[in-house]
């Protein structure tokens, strides 16, 4: 350890092999200014230990020492279990809106189940409908046809006759 006079000796006999190097010199003389304060503060902290030390007994001290661990283990403890704490209301919070979720999405499958209901309903009443108007049509169809046919018949005859009579008529 340095006391003052060693101190003093270093920096007077550093400051003279400086004085020819500015750049250095200023580095050296910051240096010397902190080694100087540090010595200060080494002896202020040498006076306060010796006069405000308290020396126990070896017992008193592992006493004191375990002491000490268990209070730091009792404060890291402590904020694992607020840690543990604010993940556990996270979880809650989370869980809560994943059930509020977990039913608008039900409500949302129900309105959605029954509105195909609803279409699936329709869409066979239209089916329906439909096949009604198909039998209409294949029915009018035949009716058509058949007239057609009728139509056809008649005047073929028509045609029989008409040829006899100019036949008659022009003998």
């Amino acid at each position: 350890m340095l006391n003052k006079n060693s101190t003093r000796k270093l920096m007077s006999s550093e400051t003279m092999m400086m004085t020819g190097e500015n750049e250095k010199g200023e580095r050296w003389s910051g240096a010397m200014t902190n080694l100087t304060e540090m010595s200060s503060n080494l002896e202020s902290l040498q006076k306060l230990l010796l006069t405000k030390a308290v020396f126990v007994d070896d017992d008193t001290f592992s006493k004191a020492s375990l002491t000490a661990d268990q209070a730091r283990s009792i404060k890291l403890l402590q904020q694992r279990v607020e840690t543990l704490e604010r993940e556990v209301d996270a979880a809650i919070t989370a869980a809560a809106r994943a059930r509020s979720e977990k039913r608008q999405a039900e409500a949302a499958q129900k309105a959605a189940e029954s509105r195909a209901q609803q279409l699936t309903a329709e869409l066979e009443n239209t089916t329906k409908v439909f096949e009604l108007h198909m039998e209409e049509l294949r029915a009018k169809q035949e009716e058509i046809e058949k007239r057609d046919e009728d139509i056809k018949l008649l005047e073929a005859i028509i045609r029989t006759l008409g040829g006899k009579e100019s036949l008659s008529t022009s003998r």
